[in-house]
């Protein structure tokens, strides 16, 4: 599903990512994880074709990532740490919004699928301004499922979250279906109830684990606590 082949990004004479190569597979569940400054956002930005590759190649369900060709975009989509709402909107007004914004007309019937699945149904005709930290999360979430993509990519999906939202956001991403995941983590009990594999980026290098392997291997039983 994800395929990258000796990816080489630099910023000046700086390397960030250093001839990586990693395959997620369909419906894997990927953590990826790296300390702060390690190159995730620059990983994820190749991914979603906002870096241009300077150097290696990146499939994305067999499409090679471009700007000649956007098909490969319709089997992707991406919910950044902070979504970007219109405060003044209620839930449901912002979740049509972006439907129609990703498919023309929004399927209603749809919307509220989603809406219930991320338990925000009841308050969709609340102004978003007055939405906690976990319901915006969720929402962008919600926004985000719409698209029907195959792969999905969730950066810091729990940041800023208190214990209870975080458990709730957990419970949507677990019950998701057919799906494949790559999660930027720093927390590891996330890692441990959700994810099948860890993409671990160090050093400009990343190696790939299953959860088990990366817990035994980088010996880290406090990480992200």
């Amino acid at each position: 599903m994800i395929k990258v082949d000796q990816l080489h990004q630099s910023y000046g004479k700086k390397v960030v990512l250093d001839s990586i190569s990693i395959h997620i597979a369909k419906n894997e569940f990927c953590a990826l994880v790296g300390r702060n400054g390690a190159g995730k956002s620059t990983f994820i930005h190749s991914l979603l074709g906002l870096m241009p590759v300077k150097q290696g190649k990146i499939e994305i369900n067999g499409m090679t990532v471009t700007k000649k060709s956007d098909a490969w975009k319709r089997t992707i989509a991406y919910l950044p740490e902070k979504f970007m709402l219109y405060p003044m909107l209620t839930g449901l007004e912002n979740m049509t919004f972006f439907a129609e914004a990703v498919s023309g007309k929004a399927d209603l019937e749809r919307v509220e699928q989603i809406l219930q699945s991320v338990r925000l149904w009841d308050d969709r005709n609340e102004p978003v301004k007055g939405y906690s930290k976990g319901m915006l999360q969720r929402l962008g979430l919600a926004i985000t499922l719409y698209q029907d993509a195959s792969i999905l990519i969730l950066d810091e999906p729990t940041s800023g979250i208190d214990p209870m939202g975080r458990k709730e956001i957990l419970e949507i991403l677990k019950s998701l279906q057919d799906k494949t995941i790559l999660l930027s983590s720093h927390h590891l009990d996330e890692i441990r109830q959700v994810c099948t594999h860890v993409a671990f980026l160090q050093d400009g290098k990343m190696e790939k684990y299953t959860v088990g392997e990366f817990l035994q291997t980088q010996k880290l039983g406090g990480y992200g606590a």
